[in-house]
């Protein structure tokens, strides 16, 4: 109880020494006579105060104290300006300063009078979880922001959620020196949405792009791969592609790259796949044969394993064998490309998209309904860029440029023999 009074004490002798005793007194009894309506004009009048300090300090920063004449900085007075408070427009004075002739812009001036620094704070808390109204409340509770209704949080909403879209779809990939590519499909408000997530040569994973269809399919599929094209990055057939075995993405990866496709298709998946074929009591005996096979370290291993498993679902159920063999090769592009075993980790299956839109369907929880197919691509893009921010590198990315110039060898010898044998028609 001591430290809370002594706390208390010292908040008031701090607002007296910063805005004058008889100030504080003056809003302090206004304050108790006319209530909340008393305390947020008191709060505003407060942060401007602080702003213009801050701001003061920013100049000192820049300039010195003593403004020596030698650095070329000299004082150029203050002026009426804004900033934002909240979602308040507050009128403040702002220093201003010189330097060879030319005046210099204050950085934290420049923060402060763009309303997108308020957007941009109230998106990271919805994208948190919280809904509209809780937020306002929240935020009035505890007097970080001032004068928030539902309807300007919404609008704010709106604004920060449309610049990451714009964000996102125009961002330049020229820089990302891809090594894997994973495409799946998340589902929200009823349409289907083509997600494209790469893991560059030095592990780090970035969102790339996504396309917004009806359903899967390989229109728009083929859709996001131009667009991510167009944005400068480089798609070739020495890019490991990541699927779950959508038919649509599939065709659309192959009509660009045709039987020198890289395809990991996902084990996981596969797995789901071949167990409802199956009825319960072969269920985990299929399990355990399964994963047997793909923990061997060799292709050759684990492609006699396969094999083997393929034989044993023949006598049990052959659909499941059929859905084995149709992707068995697919199965196995790692071991063909003998990715390290920490590194194979990630690239087996399609968990590092399905982390991503599990963050989707978390920060989104609280939207009942989408009112269209803009709202749905900015939360989307809004919500990407969000869960980007929490992305780790990689296990086993320093086995990523191995397997890259690993990669590279077995298409120059492809090449090489492809040459040899048209030599070897025309001699």
């Amino acid at each position: 109880m001591r430290r809370i009074a002594r706390n208390g004490k010292n908040a008031k002798k701090v607002f007296e020494e910063i805005c004058g005793e008889g100030w504080v007194e003056e809003e302090f009894r206004q304050v108790m006579e006319q209530g909340k309506k008393a305390l947020d004009r008191c709060m505003i009048e407060m942060g401007r105060i602080l702003a213009e300090a801050v701001m003061a300090w920013n100049r000192e920063q820049v300039a010195g104290k003593d403004y020596d004449p030698e650095e070329g900085y000299e004082k150029w007075g203050w002026q009426g300006g804004s900033v934002y408070l909240g979602d308040q427009k507050v009128s403040v004075d702002h220093p201003r300063l010189r330097k060879d002739g030319r005046e210099v812009l204050l950085a934290c001036y420049e923060r402060m009078k763009h309303p997108g620094e308020f957007s941009e704070e109230l998106l990271m808390e919805a994208l948190r979880g919280m809904s509209g109204r809780k937020y306002a409340e929240t935020v009035m509770d505890i007097g970080e922001r001032f004068g928030i209704s539902p309807a300007s949080v919404s609008n704010r909403l709106i604004e920060a959620t449309g610049n990451k879209l714009k964000e996102l779809r125009e961002r330049d990939l020229s820089d990302f020196d891809l090594f894997a590519l994973f495409l799946d499909t998340v589902h929200r408000g009823g349409d289907a949405f083509v997600v494209a997530l790469g893991i560059d040569a030095q592990g780090s994973k970035r969102v790339l792009g996504f396309w917004e269809g009806a359903t899967e399919n390989r229109e728009v599929a083929g859709s996001l791969l131009s667009d991510l094209e167009s944005r400068g990055l480089r798609l070739s057939d020495e890019v490991l592609y990541v699927t779950d075995g959508g038919r649509g993405i599939i065709r659309a990866l192959k009509n660009w790259f045709g039987k020198h496709l890289l395809h990991q298709r996902c084990t996981i998946h596969k797995d789901r796949n071949i167990q409802q074929h199956l009825p319960d009591k072969y269920r985990d005996e299929a399990h355990r044969r399964y994963r047997k096979a793909l923990d061997l370290n060799t292709y050759a291993e684990a492609k006699v394993e396969l094999e083997g498993f393929e034989q044993w679902l023949r006598g049990v159920n052959e659909s499941a064998a059929d859905s084995l063999l149709e992707a068995q090769e697919e199965l196995l592009t790692l071991h063909r490309l003998e990715v390290p075993h920490l590194l194979r980790l990630t690239l087996h299956s399609t968990n590092v998209i399905e982390s991503l839109f599990s963050q989707v369907r978390h920060c989104e929880k609280n939207i009942k309904r989408y009112s269209g197919s803009k709202m749905s691509q900015r939360w989307l893009a809004a919500v990407a860029l969000h869960a980007e921010k929490t992305f780790r590198t990689v296990k086993g990315f320093r086995s990523i440029p191995e397997v890259m110039n690993r990669i590279k060898m077995r298409k120059d010898l492809a090449t090489s023999k492809k040459q040899a044998k048209i030599l070897e028609r025309v001699g």
